[in-house]
């Protein structure tokens, strides 16, 4: 059996985020591995897009210059129309996450399709909520989800950053 294993930190800004993204990729932490969800506040703007060129995604609007230093350092990007949660930016491996919960028509009540997302990767109920109720006011949400071992990492760094909070959650697997 080997565990994998998650830990997500909630953060009141986008600095405060993405200073602990690059706290994690200067302490050799697989940028694969890290996710991040946050709601899209500008949506009103004139001038809001993205497009996604391979595994990197480019994004105008008020905050264009922050989510664009965070496309260039996760992979995989997309923006959904989450009811309850409204427009929601996310990249790393969250957004497949997401995406196999809606393709599969995953129904966890009381929850979102980022919900769903989090809960297929063993992410309790109880906190997935918490973490939606975060993004509803307007917090960063980053996930690192991996080994034992890149998780207890990735935990040291976030432990040291500024964050408003952190869990780390897990699950055993048969190997």
């Amino acid at each position: 059996m080997k565990a994998v294993d998650s830990v997500v930190a909630v953060y009141d800004s986008h600095e405060q985020a993405e200073h602990a993204i690059k706290l994690l990729q200067e302490a050799g932490v697989d940028m694969k591995t890290l996710s991040i969800a946050a709601k899209d506040t500008h949506t009103d703007e004139h001038v809001v897009g993205y497009y996604n060129a391979g595994d990197r995604m480019k994004y105008w609007g008020k905050m264009g210059a922050y989510w664009g230093g965070f496309w260039g350092l996760l992979f995989g990007s997309a923006m959904f129309a989450i009811p309850g949660l409204g427009p929601l930016l996310v990249a790393g491996p969250l957004v497949a996450w997401i995406v196999a919960g809606l393709e599969g028509a995953v129904v966890v009540g009381g929850v979102s399709a980022l919900g769903a997302g989090l809960v297929s990767i063993g992410i309790p109920k109880d906190s997935v909520v918490e973490y939606e109720t975060a993004i509803k006011s307007d917090k960063f949400v980053l996930i690192v989800h991996g080994s034992f071992d890149e998780v207890k990492q990735a935990e040291d760094v976030i432990e040291a950053s500024r964050h408003k909070a952190y869990t780390v959650h897990g699950e055993t697997v048969l190997a």
